[in-house]
């Protein structure tokens, strides 16, 4: 049997289980293991098992993921994302679509300073989705406007996936995040785009809100500055030269506890609650990277991984239809599979046949970043459209889903504006010396 065929089985194998519901990572895992056995022997493939997890897992790189997260959750537990949706409600809420704008600008700054897409799409769920509601808001909109929101949590950093690209393919990560920020604020721009359309065309789906008195306006903006320290103080520490990213994200974990603290905001129950949730998050994850590296072992001996590369390298429609046809890939994937489990299982084909027909390996990782979160909003595994319908379940599926849509739309518009104006994410990472 060629060494292809067994990588085509396992690759078959792979998403047999997944739709059986294994989890994505101990999918890999498996496939990964039992493929290496078959194509060597049991002592080899134990040998595998025995040693990857342990390199995997006591990696220092790694470090950051956890650090970052449990930044995020201390800060969820501080009520500091009610805090950034109550000044986007008194400043923008007397628009038609006002409270829409609101949610998606306490999206993007609850992402700076939590990085994960999940998390902010769960949180802004349970913070402006109520309110919304209250004020007339479509159902279904409002929640697929939080869900796509919540894909700012990945581009704006600090960002997990960022960090995980940076390691796999030796990307300065702080170079990484700076390209972030500015398809970051272009994303919100551009979202802002599609609920004054929408207010425009449909203005009983939005309605107008009462304006808040300039006093209240001004008060508002007291709760941000918690935010705004944080933000400064994680991402200035690390382009000042003050620390490591890994080192910024420590920083940044015990800074949010010490502001919750001072705030009695983090009592021992808050505290606790941060800490089981960082546990959980990190151990999924941690669970997903360990299958890929299992499953990446597998393919290379197979020899997939390099089969793959010269075949996208070699093909006849030159170096954009290459990049055409890796982001079509991605939207297929994202229809079937986790965006840590895509980065993963994908950026050791794609990252180097990239580099072999000469784009930048910054800019491509903020390509790789939007491709992705097309999945996590797009039928029928959009993964915020599953944790929205969790916390919400009187908002059924289909309408959510039908509320991403004009996001979806706008996010196809963005991913062409990024692909013909690389500027916009190299022009921020060549300030950094």
């Amino acid at each position: 049997m060629s060494r292809d065929l067994v990588a085509l089985i396992g690759f078959i194998a792979m998403f047999a289980l997944m739709a059986i519901r294994v989890p994505i990572g101990v999918s890999m895992g498996l496939v990964g293991i039992g493929g290496f056995w078959a194509l060597t022997s049991w002592r080899p493939a134990l040998n595998l098992l025995a040693n990857v997890p342990l390199s995997v897992l006591t990696d220092y790189n790694l470090s950051i993921i956890p650090m970052f997260i449990l930044m995020g959750a201390f800060a969820t537990r501080s009520g500091m994302s009610s805090e950034l949706f109550a000044a986007g409600r008194a400043w923008l809420g007397h628009l038609r679509g006002g409270l829409g704008m609101a949610s998606i600008a306490a999206c993007g700054g609850f992402a700076a300073i939590n990085g994960s897409s999940v998390a902010t799409a769960a949180t802004m769920t349970q913070v402006a989705l109520p309110e919304m509601r209250r004020s007339g808001y479509h159902p279904g909109l409002s929640a697929g406007l939080i869900a796509a929101g919540g894909t700012l949590g990945i581009m704006i950093p600090p960002s997990v996936i960022f960090v995980l690209y940076g390691i796999m393919t030796e990307t300065d990560i702080s170079k990484l995040f700076a390209a972030g920020v500015l398809p970051g604020l272009l994303a919100i721009g551009l979202y802002f785009l599609v609920v004054q359309f929408i207010a425009w065309r449909h203005p009983q789906m939005l309605p107008r809100g009462e304006p808040c008195p300039w006093r209240e306006r001004l008060l508002s903006l007291k709760g941000l500055w918690a935010t705004l320290l944080l933000f400064a103080f994680v991402l200035g520490g690390i382009y000042v030269g003050f620390y490591t990213v890994t080192e910024a994200a420590g920083v940044g974990a015990v800074g949010t506890l010490v502001i919750g603290l001072l705030r009695r905001r983090l009592g021992p129950k808050e505290i606790k609650g941060a800490l089981v949730d960082t546990l959980r998050v990190s151990s999924a994850i941690m669970m997903i990277v360990l299958g890929a590296y299992l499953f990446g072992y597998f393919l290379t001996i197979t020899q997939f991984t390099q089969n793959a590369v010269q075949f996208l390298v070699e093909l006849p429609v030159g170096k954009y239809g290459v990049l055409s046809l890796v982001l079509v890939g991605y939207f297929i994937l994202g229809a079937v599979m986790d965006e840590l489990a895509m980065i993963l299982l994908t950026v050791p084909i794609v990252f180097p046949a990239m580099m072999q027909l000469g784009f930048d390996p910054i800019w491509f990782g903020v390509i790789i970043v939007m491709a992705v979160t097309f999945g996590m909003i797009c039928p029928p595994v959009g993964i915020n459209v599953f944790v929205i319908n969790s916390i919400v379940r009187d908002i059924t599926l289909v309408d959510i889903y039908r509320g991403t849509m004009p996001f979806i739309g706008i996010d196809v518009v963005r991913l062409i504006i990024l692909v013909m104006f690389p500027a916009i994410s190299l022009w921020l990472p060549s300030l950094i010396p």
